[in-house]
């Protein structure tokens, strides 16, 4: 049962080309945001669409080339991965707060491209 701890599983669009960071020691994160929409009817048949944003890290130097060549902005990816949260503090002291989804693999859907 522990395998079943602590999973998410998303599809979704990408907002934006993944951005890579490699770091002094040489390990490299990917980051990327991905939208999730829900539609549904509301009480008076109107069609609602509900847009959730997720930020995603993808951390090893094994996948970084694999998403830094294929994914793109509006690639529609599935991915499965663990809930993290982290905070720092900003410049002014305040507290920030953020949940990631750290990718542990991912699948291009959709249709291929020219």
């Amino acid at each position: 049962m522990n395998a079943l701890r602590n999973k998410v599983q998303l599809i979704g669009h990408l907002g934006a080309d993944p951005e890579i960071m490699t770091f002094d020691s040489g390990k490299m994160r990917a980051t990327m945001r991905l939208a999730t929409s829900d539609v549904y009817k509301d009480k008076d048949g109107k069609k609602v669409s509900n847009t959730q944003w997720h930020n995603l890290v993808v951390w090893g130097n094994n996948l970084i080339p694999v998403v830094e060549k294929f994914l793109k902005k509006g690639n529609e990816i599935a991915v499965d991965g663990k809930l993290t949260y982290r905070t720092y503090e900003d410049k002014q002291g305040e507290k920030k707060y953020f949940t990631e989804v750290v990718v542990n693999e991912f699948v291009m859907l959709g249709k291929k491209e020219k």
